[in-house]
């Protein structure tokens, strides 16, 4: 097979007329020639770092659509599934991932429960990485987000990262604002990337201590704006990631336009493609070919390098997707869950207090960082003299200021309470088990009742989204492991944006408000959080009171 176009020649940074030859899957000569023909062949875009399963999807059906945006490969960690199901969650991802024409490339989670503040499915110790880092499936130890017992010398911590290096296997990191000296020894220890960063100076620090950044824009971590001006002097240490991507998000793009976007800002288009093609695959030894004779045929044609129109995806030579159209087929794939609590009581969700104050935690458009804001909390004026004088608080609607629950979704249990603002809900409630890390069901709500009908909506599904309002209800099952639909990617992102949409209906002025309530539980990231065991704070790491 012969395929001619305008050859993008990263590393040598030329552009030539030219025709690739494939046999068996592989590059066998790549010629200059005249031709015609003006469309642009260049390696295929690889993402850095993300989740699979926060695509709600699938590797088989993620693989659908990231070929129509020109992705070939990812670096996935399956933190997200090893939390519910363990070692077995990480093979059905690398078993279903091999069922489709896509290289994905799998690590072994490093932080399995990621702290013990929180109820997880499953645990994965030392032991377990060692015989996971020993496949030939795994490329990396997945991102250490546990910095504080790498800081301390915890040594279950050390031995999964000297498993790493005695594999030969790069180390990932996960250490938003560290800084000095902690960020010193953290990269001391062997850790080689950060996707976290959120400032310019923060990541150029990391940058300048040798440690490679990866410029993050997902469905609500956006950290490109910040970071993107490091490019011209860093982008041979710098690459491009999702981490989390929404199914109605991954519908509309991927890699490809964050290759856009920069080249819109005027930076240099062969720096730009080499953080968003050859970087990733130098960096975790990925089996990408990178447009090189004798390297496998992974590649993409192009309408022109602005845009970066997809017009077909190759991989090992085969045609996965053109013109919009993707040629990855079905696959049948199991539905493994372990979703073990019963429906809820409303009685469940009381809290009362007779403080002046409460913490509240703040979440911020975009960012995965919360603040601790302190507010008077909004007693029930309802006729019962009862709770008046119990004092039970509820949702303020006027100030923004709404009640949060995180349910154990393992076991019967208590849920733990909490108040959270800039969601923006006027009525009604959202809630989600994809609810990072362990995925317990996380819940935002104006009243008890709506709070109710939405946890009992996600249990009745064994998993899923979904928005409330009385009897109108919108949700998205997710029955493979409480975190990924069982439908065709299209028809997960058709729901997923009629949700989305009752969300923002129901007063939510979030972008993504799904995305945003997915992060309120991940206790590694500061401050203010919820875990099904209580209020948390990533500053102190350690449980706080509600009342101030």
């Amino acid at each position: 097979m012969q395929i001619q176009g305008q050859i993008v020649d990263i590393p040598n940074r030329k552009i030539y007329s030219g025709e690739i030859t494939i046999e068996n899957g592989k590059i066998t000569s790549i010629i200059e020639a005249a031709h015609n023909v003006k469309t642009y062949i260049l390696p295929g875009f690889v993402d850095a770092h993300i989740h699979i399963e926060s695509s709600m999807l699938v590797p088989s059906e993620f693989a659908k659509i990231a070929v129509l945006h020109g992705t070939v490969g990812t670096i996935s960690d399956p933190h997200e599934i090893a939390n519910v199901l363990g070692k077995d969650g990480v093979h059905y991802m690398i078993d279903n991932g091999k069922k489709v024409p896509f290289k994905f490339h799998f690590g072994a989670p490093s932080c399995v429960p990621a702290t013990f503040f929180e109820t997880a499915g499953a645990v994965i110790d030392s032991e377990q990485i060692k015989e996971l880092m020993a496949l030939p499936d795994i490329y990396y130890l997945s991102e250490m987000m546990n910095y504080p017992g790498v800081l301390f010398d915890d040594e279950e911590v050390l031995k999964k990262i000297a498993w790493a290096k005695h594999f030969n296997k790069p180390v990932d990191g996960h250490a938003p604002g560290l800084r000095g000296a902690p960020i010193e020894k953290y990269i001391a220890a062997g850790i080689s990337t950060d996707h976290e960063c959120f400032t310019y100076d923060e990541a150029a620090e990391k940058l300048s201590l040798g440690m490679k950044v990866l410029i993050r824009e997902g469905s609500a971590a956006k950290n490109f704006e910040a970071l993107i001006d490091l490019l011209p002097e860093n982008y041979s240490n710098m690459m491009f990631c999702s981490d989390d991507k929404h199914p109605d998000d991954l519908i509309v793009g991927h890699i490809n336009l964050l290759c856009a976007r920069a080249v819109a800002k005027g930076f240099d288009l062969f720096k730009i493609l080499q953080m968003a093609c050859i970087n990733p695959v130098k960096h975790y030894k990925m089996n990408i070919g990178l447009l090189q004779k004798n390297d496998a045929a992974d590649f993409i044609v192009v309408e022109d390098l602005t845009h970066f129109k997809v017009l077909q995806t190759y991989i090992d030579g085969e045609l996965v997707a053109e013109n919009g159209k993707s040629f990855v087929k079905d696959v049948d794939f199991e539905k493994p869950n372990n979703f073990n609590t019963a429906k809820k009581q409303i009685i469940e969700f009381d809290i009362s207090s007779s403080a002046s104050k409460i913490r509240v935690i703040e979440a911020l458009e975009g960012q995965l960082i919360t603040n601790e804001i302190h507010h008077k909390p909004k007693i029930d004026s309802s006729d019962s003299e009862q709770a008046k004088q119990n004092g039970k608080i509820v949702s303020d609607t006027e100030n923004d200021i709404l009640k949060m629950a995180v349910v154990n979704r393992y076991e019967n249990a208590p849920p733990a309470i909490a108040f959270i603002k800039n969601f923006g809900l006027k009525k009604g409630a959202i809630a989600s088990s994809v609810a990072h890390d362990c995925h317990n069901i996380v819940v935002v709500g104006t009243s008890d009742e709506e709070i109710l009908s939405a946890v009992n909506l996600i249990i009745g599904n064994t998993g899923g989204i979904c928005a409330v309002n009385g009897n109108d209800k919108k949700s998205l099952a997710l029955p493979v492991a409480g975190i990924m639909s069982d439908q065709n990617g299209w028809e997960a992102g058709r729901l997923y944006q009629e949700i989305d949409a009752m969300a923002k209906e129901l007063g939510s002025g979030l972008k993504a408000p799904f995305m945003t309530l997915s992060f309120m539980a991940l206790l590694v990231i500061p401050d203010l959080k919820l875990s099904d065991k209580g209020l948390f704070s990533g500053n102190s790491f350690s449980f706080v009171d509600l009342e101030v």
